[in-house]
């Protein structure tokens, strides 16, 4: 099977933790590394600070370690910006399928959730940091509205995760997993 970097990418209290853990508990052979949890770490806040560069730096180090060990990586991080995806998806290692699973959630779901976690305005503070995916970047469309979307985006995910199939060749997605543009 081969080797998957997968980087997740959505708002805060989109499902990306969720997700991460789920994969690594369910799926074979894989690693959840979580920016926050670094930041957490090291300097004692989940919050992004002036250390950024060290923690991303970090970040992509335990990655490729990870991928050269032979394990499946799974990126839990807000990464709102295409140069962070594209930092996050790029390694050294060969042989990798890399993914962005970008989470698509109701703004209107995504602010109560973030209410509920004493985080108002979470959702408006990310909006300014926020960029569409360029057409370049290997999307999953991971749809979070409902419980029913998160276990329908689950079954399709894992099953591409299983697949032999390059997971983002065109007429293997068809209009399934459409690029966001």
């Amino acid at each position: 099977m081969p080797l998957w970097n997968i980087v997740l990418s959505g708002y805060p209290a989109s499902g990306k933790t969720v997700l991460a853990r789920r994969l690594v508990v369910e799926q074979p052979n894989f690693l959840r590394l979580s920016v926050d949890d670094m930041r957490d770490m090291f300097f004692g806040s989940k919050e992004p600070s002036s250390e950024e560069e060290f923690i991303y730096t970090g970040f992509a180090s335990l990655r490729d370690l990870a991928l050269r060990m032979g394990h499946n990586v799974v990126l839990d991080c807000t990464a709102p910006r295409n140069s962070t995806r594209n930092f996050l998806l790029n390694t050294k290692v060969q042989g990798v399928i890399r993914l962005v699973v970008l989470f698509v959630v109701d703004k209107t779901e995504l602010e109560g959730r973030n209410r509920e976690r004493g985080m108002e305005g979470a959702v408006n503070a990310w909006d300014k940091t926020w960029e569409t995916p360029t057409r370049d970047i290997p999307i999953f469309k991971f749809r979070n509205n409902s419980l029913t979307d998160f276990e329908t985006s689950y079954y399709v995910l894992t099953d591409l995760l299983r697949s032999k199939v390059h997971p983002y060749r065109r007429r293997f997605l068809g209009n399934m997993f459409p690029q966001i543009g």
